[in-house]
């Protein structure tokens, strides 16, 4: 094997591997700007959240303050409460976003039947 030769031949394998680098360093590109949009959703859908639990403050702030110059609690009327739920509903899933799901969910409570005599049974 003469000289020029084996310069064509390492340019080749140089070559080869430059376009292998190239390929790893552009999956690991394209895996970061995964993580960076998810990221970024994952941000805005916080933003959009916390934003939602503001407008629903302020009208509840609102609701309330005009009960109270009407009636004794406020906090009877069914608008007001069924905001407040909507609040902590929002809450949760903020806090589940922040977390990133790593939180174990809490297991539901199934209530169980007893069947008598063809009758359903609460326990």
């Amino acid at each position: 094997m003469n000289f020029w030769e084996k310069v064509k031949k390492d340019i080749e394998k140089e070559f080869k591997a430059g376009i292998a680098f190239l390929r790893e360093g552009a999956a690991a590109v394209k895996k970061k700007t995964k993580e960076a949009t998810g990221e970024g959703k994952k941000q805005y859908n916080i933003f959009e959240l916390k934003t939602k639990v503001q407008e629903q403050m302020a009208a509840l702030g609102g609701r309330v303050y005009d009960l109270s110059t009407k009636v004794e609690n406020p906090f009877k009327d069914k608008r007001v409460t069924a905001m407040v739920s909507r609040m902590r509903k929002l809450e949760a899933q903020i806090a589940k976003l922040e977390d990133g799901g790593k939180k174990p969910l809490k297991k539901k409570t199934v209530k169980r039947i007893k069947t008598s005599g063809g009758k359903i049974v609460s326990k």
